[in-house]
């Protein structure tokens, strides 16, 4: 790694064999890994010292990944922790589910092990980017304030998770112009594997939901994508 600065990964996989691939395969990239068989010990391990990101399991003994992913995400000390979450269940309604969570991404079992650190230097890159301190980006009602991450209507702040607040910051910086959701997936997500467009649908919806009015000014452009229009 070019950082100076080693970057810290926790895996909470309960398959012993996974976890010690990930965690030999990461180290040899240069990072640091601590490994956790169960949910538990790793948010004991959470409320003593945080990492870079969480490879998190769905489906573990006891508490489940979705369910660990909730807390951190509840947490006002963990909310901006990444999670990439890992999984042997395929369908789209549990991809959804992870991203509506908070998760960063989603990958299933079996997976390339090459791949996935690739998506772990994606994600790292894009948390480690600089922003400027209280940075504010403005759409009429809408602050969107980056360094804290919170969003305010009407200075009323709204909840949106990770994925929903950089789906919003991206249509507003390009509002007036019409996204396809081949150009969201890409922009706002990273890349399109493991994702399909209708995940993006579902991530509109429910943004436009939150928004209340505001939400109104999220066009859909039939069998295109989507446009924030200017507010009058």
């Amino acid at each position: 790694m070019t950082n100076s600065v080693k970057k810290s990964i926790y895996i909470v996989e309960d398959e012993p064999d996974i976890r010690e691939t990930l965690s030999y395969n990461l180290i040899q990239e240069g990072f640091i890994v601590s490994e956790f068989p169960d949910a538990e010990s790793c948010l004991n391990k959470l409320n003593h010292t945080k990492p870079d990101l969480v490879i998190l399991d769905l489906m573990l003994p006891g508490m489940s990944g979705l369910d660990l992913c909730k807390i951190i995400k509840s947490d006002k000390g963990l909310k901006h922790l990444a999670i990439i979450m890992l999984t042997a269940k395929g369908e789209e309604v549990d991809r959804i589910l992870g991203f509506e969570l908070g998760a960063d991404d989603y990958v299933t079992k079996p997976f390339s092990v090459r791949e996935l650190i690739l998506r772990v230097k994606v994600i790292l890159k894009k948390h480690g980017e600089p922003i400027e301190e209280n940075e504010l980006i403005e759409f009429g009602s809408i602050k969107l304030n980056l360094d804290a991450h919170e969003v305010l209507i009407n200075d009323d702040e709204v909840i949106l998770t990770a994925l929903e607040f950089k789906l919003l910051k991206h249509l507003i910086q390009r509002r007036g112009r019409v996204q396809t959701r081949d150009q969201l997936l890409g922009d706002v997500w990273g890349y399109s594997s493991e994702v399909t467009t209708r995940t993006v649908d579902t991530h509109i919806k429910r943004l436009r939901e939150k928004l209340g009015q505001v939400g109104n000014y999220i066009q859909t452009i039939r069998g295109v994508g989507y446009r924030l229009n200017n507010q009058s």
